[in-house]
């Protein structure tokens, strides 16, 4: 597996397959937030399910366009819910067009997605249909979830990982059994690929919440401190919740009880109860424990030595990622 080749053929058809026509309102905020770069996790997970199991992973190019542009859809909306000024280091779609633009690009371009599967056949079609259109809708509940979170103090770390596994990790392990799909891996082979990207997401998304708060903005591509702002109740926040002493729980509460024009202090205070309290390590901890989940699984599926090898340092150069 060469992931270096995988990336430039994709962006080759990317490029290939996405062009602005009429209305250039529509599709120049498509292509706008297309051409944002980001590690196109997503897409090469379908090219290296597909390879894993024997297949030619050019085959699975107009799945893994299909998942990249669902991807940046959910961005796109995600990003005019939260009103977040930045995406990848440039101004969100909403705010270089506006609202009501960043909206109807974001419901084109989940049309679009839907388009690039119709050019598989039959029973192929069929299972790519159903996989996408159930992660799909999976992706939109864990988005309620997040939202819902939002307005409560009792969200408890199992609730959120359900959420984080809705919102986020149905759809890299949707994008690894697309490619076991392509390929015609059995059906258990497929559902086995899927827990390991399951497990790998809720690692990936921790892994997130983590350098949201302790990352270099530099490299990160989003506003540092974004999650604490908004008074989202990450991992980081309800381990120390949980596990804060009274003093230290009340004064928490009353930094995510705030919305503030300078938020500098706040950020600042926030992610040092974090350490005082610990949750920063237990975050850490669950990463490596559902990278462990991920990698046992891999153990458990039918491919070759070599390409287990590949998906193993895949995810532990996921884990150690600074962007």
């Amino acid at each position: 597996m060469k992931l270096e080749q995988y990336k430039e053929d994709f962006l080759a058809h990317l490029q290939k397959k996405i062009n602005v026509v009429e209305p250039q309102n529509l599709y120049n905020p498509i292509e706008y937030i297309l051409d944002l770069g980001g590690k196109r996790l997503r897409p090469i997970l379908v090219l290296m399910g597909t390879t894993a199991f024997g297949g030619d992973y050019k085959n699975g190019l107009d799945a893994a366009l299909a998942v990249e542009v669902f991807h940046n859809f959910t961005l796109l909306h995600d990003d005019i819910m939260d009103d977040a000024p930045l995406r990848r280091g440039e101004a969100t779609v909403h705010e270089k067009w506006d609202v009501n633009t960043a909206i109807l690009s974001g419901d084109a371009m989940l049309i679009l997605a839907n388009q690039l599967l119709e050019s598989y056949d039959g029973a192929t079609f069929k299972k790519l249909m159903q996989l996408f259109n159930k992660t799909a809708l999976e992706v939109c509940e864990g988005q309620q979830y997040d939202m819902d979170f939002e307005t409560r103090n009792d969200v408890t770390a199992e609730e959120y990982i359900k959420m984080i596994g809705l919102k986020t990790s149905v759809l890299v392990a949707a994008a690894l059994e697309m490619g076991a799909i392509i390929a015609g891996a059995s059906e258990e082979d497929s559902k086995k690929i899927y827990e390991f990207g399951l497990n790998l997401g809720i690692a990936f998304q921790l892994q997130d919440d983590y350098l949201d708060a302790y990352g270099d903005a530099a490299t990160f591509g989003k506003q540092v401190g974004g999650d604490i702002m908004e008074n989202k109740k990450t991992f980081l926040y309800i381990e120390a919740l949980k596990n804060a002493t009274p003093e230290l729980k009340e004064e928490l509460l009353h930094w995510y009880d705030q919305i503030l024009e300078d938020n500098t202090e706040k950020v600042v205070r926030v992610k040092e109860l974090f350490q005082l309290i610990g949750s920063d390590t237990m975050t850490r901890a669950a990463i490596e424990n559902y990278t462990k989940k991920a990698f046992d699984v891999l153990d458990e599926i039918s491919i070759s030595e070599a390409n287990s090898l590949v998906l193993k340092q895949f995810g532990q150069n996921l884990m150690t990622r600074t962007v």
